[in-house]
């Protein structure tokens, strides 16, 4: 279901990284140095029911654009060029966690992890 979406994720970062090559960098793609500038935590859902990590996936997608717009707002001054590839990475994102929380809906239109704030507590209450 989403194999498409991860496909051009990996794509993305294929992206970037040609993007600051572009630029006269080089880019770190290593493990070690993927840790040290995330600002997130492993997925942390093990084997379970497919609402339940679809749930958690939301939360993944919320901080992924979340941080995908604060590197739009620091290019404005900077370069056009790589915030114009961050814009088109972040809409192609929303429309991703928009597929995922059609699947979250209850019939009254309310998310199943609303109100959640960690992976784990969104698969607990999809499951509720």
């Amino acid at each position: 279901m989403i194999d498409p979406q991860v496909e051009l994720v990996r794509g993305y970062a294929d992206q970037v990284a040609e993007r600051i090559a572009a630029l006269g960098t080089s880019p770190k793609g290593t493990p070690g140095a993927i840790i040290n500038d995330r600002a997130w935590d492993d997925y942390s859902v093990g084997r379970d029911a497919v609402q339940a990590h679809l749930a958690a996936l939301d939360l993944v997608y919320t901080g992924v654009i979340e941080d995908t717009r604060k590197g739009i707002d620091r290019l404005e001054e900077l370069d056009l060029v790589s915030q114009d590839m961050l814009i088109s990475h972040a809409g192609e994102l929303e429309k991703f966690q928009w597929f995922v929380r059609a699947h979250l809906e209850n019939s009254g239109g309310q998310l199943v992890n609303e109100g959640t704030s960690t992976e784990q507590s969104a698969a607990r209450k999809a499951k509720e």
